[in-house]
């Protein structure tokens, strides 16, 4: 890991959780539009993360109403970003599926997301992270220059 590299874990484990509850809403209303929201939500998370809406509900009502606290960390932003990506493109098929009526596909792989996404709010294990270290360890990603 590039030396001064630091994560909010706290801001992880609310987008996290977030996304979640989003997915569990979703599929109690049986809207597939607020899969296809999230879905663009998380890749935009994943692509740029000053532009994250899950950055901006922790940073303008999170944090102020005192419901999180800051939590930084000595960390390599990438994995996370990864494990958004990952969550984005299933989330992306899940999406799919439900517009094109495989509703229990849609519904499974979002169901899948959100379990994953709860695993890393309760146990502190990041599914896509691993994936991003195994890769990574197997030179199936670029590797990132010393001091970068």
């Amino acid at each position: 890991m590039a030396q001064g590299l630091t994560v909010d874990q706290t801001a992880i484990k609310f987008a996290q959780l977030v996304i979640a509850v989003w997915v569990v809403v979703a599929g109690a209303l049986q809207a597939p539009w607020l899969i296809a929201f999230l879905t663009a939500a998380l890749a935009t998370s994943a692509a740029s993360p000053t532009r994250s809406l899950f950055r901006l509900l922790y940073h303008r009502v999170a944090v102020p109403l005192r419901l999180a606290r800051p939590r930084i960390i000595p960390d390599d932003p990438a994995p996370h970003r990864f494990a958004q990506g990952v969550g984005a493109a299933v989330l992306a098929a899940s999406t799919l599926a439900l517009f094109v009526g495989a509703s229990t596909l849609g519904w499974v792989l979002a169901g899948l997301v959100a379990v994953l996404a709860l695993l890393n709010v309760t146990a502190g294990f990041c599914a896509g992270c691993f994936v991003y270290y195994q890769l990574s360890r197997r030179g199936w990603l670029p590797r990132r220059p010393e001091g970068a």
